[in-house]
């Protein structure tokens, strides 16, 4: 199947360096302390953040920093074939894991021992790319939740289809089984913080396509700090500041 046309347009329309269109939206959760939709394409995320809060369970409290626990689900509707998926099956787990470990590399856990901090991530539509989905979601929320944190942690994965870089696959990209690299980045501080390759590339593709990725990122991060300012612009004016 042929995934780039002569013409270098993808199956849906865009160039191979193009992301597709990204969209959030803060505190779509009431009862939270912090939440956020983000939307990459067709696929949609909604976390949800509570915490810092006294640790449920005594024996899981870390006396020098927080506890970070993580959840991931998909709703039964997200995907088209409607297949029940099992709560806690191998790649839920994996991937609560994987954002978790994430997010704990951009929260400052120190400045709140002896607390819980729970992060809850669910899968509403799903049309690839949903680990970084989740990634930015799980950052807005604890941004709206007012976590402190080292600088903002944002995601973007890239492709090799056809010989030639992808940035941003959904799910019929992400399918073909080409080789696809998730990135997950500090912006401010260059660090990376996910790296994670589903098939083996030769360096200097793979140089190519992470830098796509990480292109990705730093777009990603663009918009969510354009989200968070417009945020605290409404808030001020709602406080009459």
């Amino acid at each position: 199947m042929e995934y780039v046309s002569p013409e270098g347009l993808r199956l849906d329309g865009r160039r191979p360096m193009e992301m597709r269109q990204i969209r959030a939206e803060i505190g779509t959760v009431a009862r939270a302390d912090g939440s956020a939709v983000f939307e990459m394409g067709n696929t949609k995320v909604i976390a949800a953040v509570y915490g810092p809060r006294e640790v449920q369970n005594r024996s899981q409290q870390i006396s020098d920093q927080a506890l970070v626990r993580c959840e991931y689900s998909m709703a039964n509707f997200s995907t088209g074939d409607r297949m029940r998926k099992p709560k806690g099956d191998r790649r839920s787990t994996e991937i609560s894991l994987v954002i978790r470990q994430t997010m704990e590399a951009c929260i400052l856990t120190h400045l709140m021992p002896r607390s819980q901090i729970d992060i809850f991530v669910q899968v509403l539509q799903a049309d690839g790319g949903t680990r970084s989905a989740c990634i930015n979601a799980a950052t807005l929320a604890l941004a709206d939740a007012g976590i402190p944190m080292r600088d903002i942690v944002t995601s973007c994965s890239a492709g090799y289809l056809n010989s030639t870089p992808l940035l941003d696959l959904n799910y019929i990209e992400d399918s073909a089984g080409g080789p696809d690299v998730t990135v997950g980045i500090l912006p401010k501080l260059d660090k990376v913080t996910l790296l994670q390759m589903d098939a083996k590339l030769p360096l200097d593709i793979f140089e190519n396509v992470m830098g796509l990725a990480t292109e990705g990122c730093k777009a990603v991060a663009n918009y969510i700090r354009e989200v968070l300012l417009e945020n605290t612009k409404q808030l001020e004016y709602r406080r009459g500041l």
